[in-house]
């Protein structure tokens, strides 16, 4: 793994915002006293959040004093755990997955869609919107290629919805979570091809989704 060190440039602040700072102390009140520090993890996540998905120095301060812990304890695990972000990532950090499902299923048009819109990895775009980084396995290959962009899934990609995706995001239009093909979950891409019918008590047929009577 590579060092993993702050961003030269940091805000001069940071204090959870009033809604924030409510789950905040329900997580810390999650611990028995003394044992505050267990709440670190979720702490760092929500200032994530809360500043555009990348964590300041002062929001690891922040976390530090709320816990009573070490800030060099809190920096190692920020700069241990890849999910904290440590540089600015634009308004929607795209992860793109790379492993094996993905790849074979085209994660490679993706990617070119990723570096000519937005450049190489880790770097901001133009318009503040868009940064982007190739991750291993993300547990979505039935629907492969996807990518995560903040919280959510985007699955069964091609170039041609993906640029539309970003297209939408961009203009602040609302999209789609998941399949972008209207797959439903994990099913097969063209309908189900078994368990399409079901055996009841009585000895009658009947669709799979139909309810058995008594």
């Amino acid at each position: 793994m590579s060092v993993r060190r702050l961003a030269d440039e940091q805000p001069a602040n940071f204090e959870f915002t009033p809604e924030n700072l409510v789950w905040v102390e329900a997580q810390i009140a999650k611990y028995p006293e003394g044992r505050q520090a267990s709440a670190v993890i979720p702490l760092l996540w929500q200032a994530q959040k809360q500043h555009n998905y990348w964590l300041p120095k002062p929001a690891i301060e922040k976390v530090a004093e709320m816990l009573d812990m070490p800030f060099i304890r809190v920096l190692e695990v920020a700069t241990f755990y890849t999910m904290f972000n440590l540089e600015p990532v634009g308004r929607f950090f795209i992860q793109m997955c790379g492993t094996t499902p993905c790849m074979l299923r085209g994660s490679d048009d993706i990617k070119a869609v990723l570096q000519r819109r937005v450049g190489e990895q880790r770097k901001v775009s133009a318009d503040g919107n868009f940064c982007w980084l190739e991750v291993e396995c993300l547990g979505a290959c039935c629907n492969a290629p996807m990518v995560q962009i903040n919280d959510d899934y985007y699955e069964d990609l091609s170039a041609q919805n993906f640029e539309t995706l970003l297209d939408d995001l961009a203009a602040g239009r609302p999209v789609h979570i998941g399949s972008q093909t209207g797959r439903s979950t994990s099913e097969p891409a063209g309908g189900l091809t078994s368990l399409t019918s079901f055996y009841g008590a009585d000895g009658h047929s009947g669709p799979a989704s139909a309810t058995s009577k008594s």
